[in-house]
């Protein structure tokens, strides 16, 4: 027996051509799933989607994403994120290299080694955003350097440790999740940096983070809804020339979400995409007058 939470499981059958598609959907729809696997036949062209929760989905709302009968059942007491971890391969996202415990013997060189146990917070860099983000913070470390730095929607803190250890800057990381916060603070503390604060808030209003400010550049790798709601806050909290990194959101939510941050006085510089995904890297310009 463990002291682990009870688990529930979602899961679904598609084509291998479509799995991956529907395991990224499952991955952002709240509530964030715990983790989420592809198990592919060898012998037919299927493939078992399944995403485990810590509390009971909305099986009739991944079924509507879906298009199709979602199971949803309650797993018997198992430690079923750590096993779900030990299969999954290490990632290379622009000068980071993204590892878990098991991986440790290879990490190679001329790299930025991160090493995340995620645990129960969304972030192990294999989701297209999450690599997408640690691309974008790549790209823009190679012409500036960021020195306030402020990661909101933190989930397990890799992109918090990417900037820190990049550009040994100050970052405040924040999560609405206080189980996210705990396992960012771990993966501080496995990574040996220095210089990252942590908070439990929503928003950028809670004092740690509105005291901290302002930020040079911003990281927010949540969902399209939350980005277009905190765009003020996002554009109060940047300094003058200040970066935003946004992400979390598909293809076709990118013009969406630069509606409601350009009125703010955000230009869109960049746009990163893999698959149906999307990052947008935005500066925060200050038109005289």
């Amino acid at each position: 027996m463990t002291n682990a939470p009870p688990l529930w499981k979602a899961s679904v059958t598609f084509s291998k051509t479509d799995a991956p598609n529907i395991a990224a959907l499952f991955e952002l729809a709240p509530p964030r799933p715990q983790a989420v696997l592809i198990a592919e036949d060898p012998f037919r062209d299927e493939a078992v989607v399944e995403a485990l929760y810590g509390t009971m989905p909305d099986g009739a709302f991944l079924e509507q994403l879906a298009g199709k009968f979602v199971n949803v059942t309650l797993l018997p007491d198992q430690d079923w994120i750590k096993l779900s971890q030990q299969g999954l391969p290490p990632v290379r996202a622009g000068r980071f290299f993204v590892y878990g415990a098991h991986d440790r013997g290879e990490v190679p060189c001329s790299v930025i080694p991160i090493r995340i146990e995620a645990g129960l917070a969304f972030g192990t860099g294999h989701h297209e955003t999450t690599a997408l983000c640690l691309r974008a913070i790549s790209s823009l470390g190679k012409a500036r350097r960021f020195r306030n730095v402020l990661d909101l929607g933190c989930g397990s803190g890799v992109l918090a440790i990417a900037a820190a250890k990049l550009w040994h800057a100050r970052v405040m990381a924040s999560d609405i999740d206080p189980v996210a916060v705990s396992v960012a603070r771990q993966n501080v503390r496995e990574n040996g940096v220095t210089g990252i604060r942590t908070s439990v808030a929503e928003g950028l209003f809670h004092p740690a983070i509105a005291n901290a400010s302002p930020y040079d550049l911003v990281l927010a790798n949540i969902l399209a809804a939350p980005l277009t709601k905190l765009a003020p806050q996002i554009a109060r909290a940047l300094a003058p020339r200040g970066f935003a990194i946004l992400s979390g959101l598909l293809r076709w939510q990118e013009a969406l979400v630069l509606s409601f941050h350009r009125p703010h006085g955000l230009v869109l510089c960049a746009t990163c995409r893999d698959g149906a995904w999307s990052a947008l890297v935005l500066e925060r310009v200050v038109r005289a007058g």
